[in-house]
Parts: C-alpha cells; structure tokens; sequence
C-alpha cells in the first residue's frame, strides 16, 4: 500500500476516499493510541455516537455474541414487524432486507436459513462446484497464456480475478455466462454504497442513490424472469433449488420476492470479495519475490497462503454491523448501550496482540483460519466455503501453468475508493511453466 503515512492520531481518517493507501499505518497508531475510537453523534439514532472497535479480542467477542450486540439491522427489523409494513422513509431499503424480515429476522432463523437454504449451495455443500470452477480456471489460463504468447500484457484482475467469480457465481445460480455483463452491473451497483458512500454509515447522495436503486431494479426484474422458468422446468443450480425446497424452519415453501432476497445476497458476496482476495494475493506474491515458487513446490502451502492472504489484505475491511444492547466496556472505553459498532475486521486482523509479525506472510503461521476476513459466529459469510474453494483451485490451477509471476511496467496499484479492497487492475508478467 503506497501513499503519505499518517504520523498522529489527528490525521487518522479512515473513512476518507483513497483511504486504502495508509491504512496499515492507520491501525498500527489507532492500536497504540486509541484502539476504541469515539465517532461523536454518528450513532445509528439522534445523539447517539458510534465506536470503531480495532482489537482482535473485541471484534471476536462482538461478532459471537448475537444478543448482546444485536445487528444494526435488528431495529429496522423490529419496526418493519410491528407495523407490518416497509418503511416510506427509508429510500434504500434493498430486496436482501425485505428477505431477511420474512426468512431470518432472529438467531434461530438465521441459522436455519443458512443450514437448509445456503449451506448446499456455497456452504459445505459447495464442493459440487470443483469441476465447473476449475474448468473456468484453465479457461481463463488459457487466455493468459495466449496473451503472453502474443507478447500482449495481462491484466490479471481483468483477465482472471473479476471473471472467476461471475462465471462461478452464474453457473452456481443457473444463470447463463452471456448474461455475466449484467450481473457485472448489478454487483457493483450493490457494493455502491461501500465505494462511493460517506461516513463509517456508508451513505450515498439522493442522485446515488436514485442511480444505484435504478441499476437494481432490473436485477429484480431479471431474477424473477428467471425464477418463473425455473419454478416450471427446474434444473441443478441454486434457484431451481430455491423454488423447489420446503423450507423446514417456516413449513412452507420461498416467495418470488424471498428468492430475490437470496439471490441478491450471493451476488453481492460472491462476486466481488473474491475478486478482491485473488487479486490481492497476486499481488502479495509480486512483493515477495521467490514466494510463488515456494507455492509451486510445497501445494500444501497453498491453503496458508491464501489465509494469511485474506488475513493480511482484508475484502472488507470493516463495517457498521452491530449495536450494543447494555453498556459495555472495550480497552477501558465506556460504551453506552445503543451505540454503533464499527467493527474494523482489517485492524484486527494485524492486531500484534494476536499475531506474532502481523504484517509478515507466514506460510508456516498456525491456526491461520482464525482471521476475521469472513467474520465469525453465527453471522460469518455464508460463502466463505465457496470463495475459499474458487481461491485454492485457482492458485493450484496457477502453480501448474507458471513457473513465475511478477508486477509489470505501468501499475499504478490504484484501488477503490470506500471500504471494499479493490484494485483497479494489476499488470503482471508471467512465465509460463
């Protein structure tokens, strides 16, 4: 990460655009000076502030404690119940919402929906995937290699990482690849919000968000067209699935609109963080010369590696998930009950009071998978199997066909702006095997 490093508390913004270029410096001084950071009236209600949480032990304790610290989205859930309405008031309120009030509004159900509804399809049950998502990676290797061949220059997040996780992603869903173009639009118009947004609240202007909602719209027009085929002549993929299934926990069968819900929250995880974490593991192995080899020799690294990857570069780096239902206490900082939690997974996740050498990539680190890139507890990613899946194909897919990878003239290493770690593009040089 490149750029002018803060040297005080004063000039630590993290929610600042182009953010991204100092954050390890950023968290190196907010876990010195102030490892709970007091966001003052930035509450999720009037008067209310909000806190940024940076410490391992924090976070870890936040994230499996539902009752305790309930999701910010609990009150919206709980007003939305009692009148038995939406809310008018509200202009952003997404179709992944409108579902989780009917299908998992409470713990119980959240681990129901997750069990019979998401853990066949990108949870467990996702290694039915390992054909058709290796197949995509020599696909896509095949076109890199072809490029090199031709002496043309390869961008690895254009010519791999973006397509990998669309193609998987509407192969998983049932949706045809020629219709990858728009579900390209669709994602990006749902992490708008983490890119474009303001604030620890990640809020668009009203044009935004006119914009983003406009995008969206025919995402629900798509999924439902979609959803009536396969309601009549049902296949293998996630949707059919969808229209078919008795959901146990309710005793009765999805909704068109329900469908949408799900459907809306694997596009938005499974498209992009994946992105991001192989691009970002790239890059790692770009600056640390002789790792990749390292990787082609001992494939059993290879899981290591991809850990500490998402460990030392982060997706997601944070977000405002949760509220605190009592008063608590966090590094000796008062909290008062209703405040916001901004758990920022990112700092944690090179908190030295919880990794020897955290800005080190250890491919011999122990326990590598406690990181927080995925959260934990019971509202960790859903489809943390399936992106760890697409991730070990495509690097052991990679050691096969190269012998070496290196960054190329002309990299800017530019990446978004907001919350989600996404590079623009990485040019690389690559040696075929």
């Amino acid at each position: 990460m490149q750029g002018h490093a803060p040297r005080s508390l004063e000039d630590v913004d993290l929610f600042a655009p182009g953010a991204q270029e100092h954050w390890y410096e950023a968290y190196a001084i907010l876990h010195e000076q102030a490892p709970v950071l007091r966001l003052p009236g930035e509450g999720l209600t009037p008067g209310s502030d909000a806190f940024v949480l940076t410490r391992y032990a924090d976070i870890k304790r936040v994230v499996r404690d539902w009752d305790r610290f309930p999701p910010t989205l609990s009150l919206l859930v709980e007003q939305i119940q009692a009148s038995g309405e939406m809310p008018t008031h509200i202009p952003d309120l997404d179709a992944m919402i409108a579902s989780i009030v009917t299908l998992r509004p409470d713990p119980d159900l959240w681990r129901a929906h997750r069990k019979e509804l998401t853990d066949p399809w990108v949870g467990p049950g996702c290694t039915r995937h390992a054909g058709m998502i290796g197949r995509h990676v020599d696909d896509l290797i095949a076109g890199m290699l072809a490029k090199v061949k031709r002496g043309e220059p390869v961008d690895f997040v254009a010519d791999f990482a973006r397509p990998l996780p669309q193609r998987t992603m509407a192969d998983v869903l049932g949706f045809p690849l020629e219709d990858i173009p728009r579900l390209e639009q669709w994602g990006n118009a749902q992490v708008m919000s983490y890119v474009h947004g303001t604030t620890h609240k990640n809020i668009l202007t009203p044009e935004q968000t006119a914009e983003k909602f406009r995008l969206l719209a025919g995402m629900k027009e798509y999924v439902a067209e979609q959803t009536r085929a396969k309601r009549a002549a049902p296949k293998d993929d996630m949707v059919s699935f969808l229209t078919q299934v008795e959901y146990q926990a309710l005793g009765r069968k999805l909704t068109d609109d329900e469908i949408n819900g799900v459907v809306y929250a694997m596009v938005i995880g499974g498209l992009e963080t994946t992105q991001y974490a192989i691009a970002e593991q790239a890059q790692l192995l770009c600056e640390r010369p002789g790792m990749f080899h390292e990787l082609r020799g001992d494939r059993a690294a290879i899981r290591t590696f991809i850990e500490e990857g998402m460990r030392l570069r982060s997706p997601t780096q944070g977000l405002s998930t949760r509220i605190c239902a009592q008063d608590e206490v966090f590094q000796g900082v008062k909290v008062p009950a209703g405040s916001m939690l901004h758990l920022r997974w990112a700092a944690a996740n090179i908190d030295p009071q919880e990794f020897d050498d955290p800005l080190d990539l250890k491919l011999g680190r122990k326990a590598a998978t406690r990181h927080l890139a995925f959260s934990q507890g019971p509202r960790s990613c859903p489809g943390s199997n399936l992106s760890r899946l697409e991730q070990m194909i495509a690097w052991e897919r990679l050691c096969d066909a190269f012998d070496d990878m290196a960054c190329a003239p002309g990299n800017d290493f530019r990446h978004q702006g907001g919350i989600m770690l996404g590079i623009h593009r990485l040019l690389l040089n690559l040696t075929p095997a």
